[in-house]
């Protein structure tokens, strides 16, 4: 349908109650060369915006073959077009109207490159963009006429200038950004890497709020480390601090860059803009940050790793807790980690249970071996590592025992790195530990997968059968509960969150039947993904999601309060 019939259609519900809007869902109509699709009509003009999507054929943007030869280029020409059409929307005022009417909005992205729902770019040029619509109104009158020049005139004319106006050269270099990134990452592990940040860099950031750059920071120097070098296709060789794999400390006073490092090397897991100051710092993708959670909800998970036998003979083999204390919080959430494919942890001295890190000379005296069921991490850092693979980095600001179990010491001073691993070394044997010394902890015990069982997935709230909704990166509704995701550090952007609430619903909708274990239930989730896209599981066309990684995915289920498990099997 051309754009005339969008305009005869607007002007006929002219005055007309705002419900008749609805007459527009599921219709296609031409904008020019562009088509617009009705996802979703608001029921009232009060209420949250329409959502439209557009399509541009090929040939609308002038994309070079190069920047959309791959899924990861394919990609970031997507994020820059997305960026740009915002730019371009936020320039078109308003109407007069009730509620949200004249809204034009495409969601907003972060600092980071990801699969976002907002823009998609296929092989061919073509181009997909959702949009937040304000439907105008006066009252709960439509304004019709308003609605035509909205969408047949300003957002018809702003996509198009838009999107005819890309310059060729900032995407060649946005792509070129991210092939680097990604290149970067591949080769951290040919290297005996989990991270890499390259000379030059820029972490801190503006606030806690803020992800950008902090004006005028330091740039990382390598004045007090040895250099390690990669390649990348487009940048060259660079030369950065390399984190090997291990079990790797980072100390220092407080304030001097420990836990800003720390953070750049979780987010390190995502591509960034060119800018951001950290598009040269790239981390294994499977690092984990692990954090002391009072209170949360614990589903059948083996603790024995860590917990032993409680009083009065209670086994952790299949604990369940609504109630969870830090260090069993803690000990659950690296032990979930693993089990769908974490390779190395990351952990912050500040938020982590002390009786869970540690347990010094004084407190093995006091409190004997056999009325202590919790093995301190200290103890498995080691096996973790030499038997498991699994990585540790540590900022450790006062736990001067974890010494003893490092390969590297990385000190920070003014948000500078040095190597102090020898001195490290030489103050451990000064001033050994004695009784407290980290020990040989039992093997560890062999524990099947857990199975989520469908019943205790269930998204309904009253009368709807499915409510789920992300609120920030704080927590996510679903059904009649409220998931607590504030300790998941790496959800970096709320449309990741959202997308999380998502994939949680997909999952009660069958794909979880009490026969797949946990991991199978996250590759069938990033098969979908990766072979249909993100819309497969983000139904309802809408245009803020982006994609997560499988751990926040599985650890919002961990939290899920109503979530049921049994035991894996062959």
């Amino acid at each position: 349908m051309s754009g005339d019939v969008l305009r005869d259609a607007l002007e006929r519900i002219d005055g007309r109650p705002y419900g008749h809007y609805r007459d527009l869902r599921g219709r296609d109509f031409e904008l020019g060369p562009l088509c617009l699709r009705f996802d979703h009509v608001q029921g009232d003009p009060f209420a949250a915006p329409s959502r439209v999507r557009v399509d541009a054929p090929p040939g609308v943007a002038a994309l070079p073959a190069p920047l959309r030869a791959t899924a990861d280029a394919r990609r970031a020409a997507a994020d820059l077009v997305q960026r740009q059409v915002r730019a371009a929307l936020e320039g078109v005022r308003p109407g007069a109207g009730s509620g949200k009417s004249g809204l034009l909005e495409i969601a907003r992205p972060g600092q980071e490159v990801l699969e976002r729902t907002g823009a998609r770019l296929d092989a061919d040029g073509a181009l997909r963009l959702r949009l937040s619509v304000g439907l105008p109104a006066a009252g709960r009158r439509i304004l019709g006429r308003a609605a035509a020049d909205l969408l047949c005139d300003r957002l018809r004319e702003t996509l198009l200038s838009a999107l005819r106006s890309l310059d060729p050269a900032a995407l060649a270099a946005h792509v070129a950004c991210v092939e680097d990134q990604i290149a970067l990452r591949a080769a951290l592990g040919p290297a005996g890497l989990v991270a890499f940040v390259a000379a030059g860099s820029h972490l801190p950031r503006r606030s806690g709020a803020d992800d950008r750059p902090l004006a005028g920071a330091l740039p990382l120097e390598l004045g007090g480390v040895e250099a390690v070098e990669l390649e990348a296709p487009h940048a060259g060789v660079l030369r950065g601090l390399g984190i090997p794999r291990g079990v790797t400390l980072i100390v220092g006073g407080g304030y001097h860059g420990k836990s800003t490092l720390l953070q750049a090397l979780a987010l390190g897991v995502y591509d960034h803009v060119p800018g951001d100051g950290r598009e040269r710092c790239v981390a294994d993708p499977a690092l984990v940050g692990v954090r002391a959670e009072d209170g949360r909800s614990v589903r059948g998970v083996d603790l024995r790793p860590f917990i032993g036998a409680l009083p009065l003979g209670r086994s952790t083999r299949a604990f369940d807790s609504d109630d969870a204390s830090g260090s069993t919080s803690q000990a659950a959430s690296i032990i979930e980690a693993l089990e769908v494919g974490a390779t190395g942890l990351l952990i912050d001295e500040d938020t982590a249970a002390t009786n869970f890190m540690i347990r010094d000379a004084r407190m093995r005296r006091l409190v004997p071996g056999a009325e202590e069921p919790i093995t301190p991490f200290i103890d498995r850092a080691r096996e973790l590592w030499e038997r498991r693979g699994v990585s540790s980095v540590l900022v450790v600001g006062g736990a001067g025992d974890y010494l003893d179990v490092a390969d590297v010491v990385l000190r920070m001073r003014d948000y500078q790195p040095l190597d102090v691993t020898a001195r490290a070394r030489e103050v451990a044997a000064e001033l050994p530990l004695g009784e407290a010394a980290p020990r040989p902890a039992d093997p560890w015990p062999a524990a099947p997968p857990r199975v989520p069982l469908p019943g205790g997935l269930d998204p309904s709230h009253g009368r709807r059968p499915e409510r789920v909704r992300g609120q920030s990166t704080r927590s996510i509704e679903f059904g009649r509960e409220e998931i607590d995701v504030s300790a998941l550090y790496q959800l970096a952007d709320p449309a990741q969150v959202r997308a999380v609430g998502d994939a949680l619903l997909e999952l009660s909708r069958g794909l979880c039947d009490g026969r797949l274990a946990l991991p199978q239930l996250l590759d069938a989730i990033d098969a979908l993904i990766d072979h249909e896209g993100l819309d497969t599981i983000c139904r309802g066309g809408h245009g803020d999601r982006a994609r997560p990684r499988r751990f926040e995915i599985a650890a919002a289920l961990d939290r899920l309060r109503s979530l049921r498990v049994a035991p894996g099997g062959d």
